[in-house]
């Protein structure tokens, strides 16, 4: 998968996506503009749509192909914990819970190897 057909992806669960994508030009571009919209969610405690964008999240990184996955890596995973500040313990488990197998591996790494 690469980004213009993550975008279609994105785009079933944020309509409003198809809107801004004149300004994504690659991978970087739309995982951000992704990103931004995740941490919309978890401020506004918009659930049901956050569990269905964090499952896309999950199936970009799956499908995705090098670019897309080093975005969602250096972009997601790397402002997840920002994300989730102010988010109750249980809603950030939720959040946590969402993530497939290989992103926990990810945000793991990241975490533990912080500082090293």
């Amino acid at each position: 998968m690469n980004y213009l057909e993550a975008t279609q992806e994105i785009a079933e669960v944020i309509p409003d996506l198809q809107s801004k994508s004149k300004e994504i030009n690659n991978s970087y571009d739309l995982i951000i503009t992704f990103t931004n919209s995740i941490k919309m969610m978890i401020q506004n405690n918009d659930n049901p749509i956050l569990l269905k964008s964090l499952k896309k999240m999950n199936l970009i990184y799956k499908n995705g192909d090098h670019l897309l996955r080093s975005a969602i890596e250096n972009s997601f995973i790397y402002s997840l914990d920002s994300c989730t500040l102010f988010c109750s313990t249980t809603d950030r488990n939720n959040i946590l819970r969402t993530l497939s197998p290989d992103l926990k591996k990810v945000y793991a790494k990241q975490i533990y190897s912080h500082g090293i």
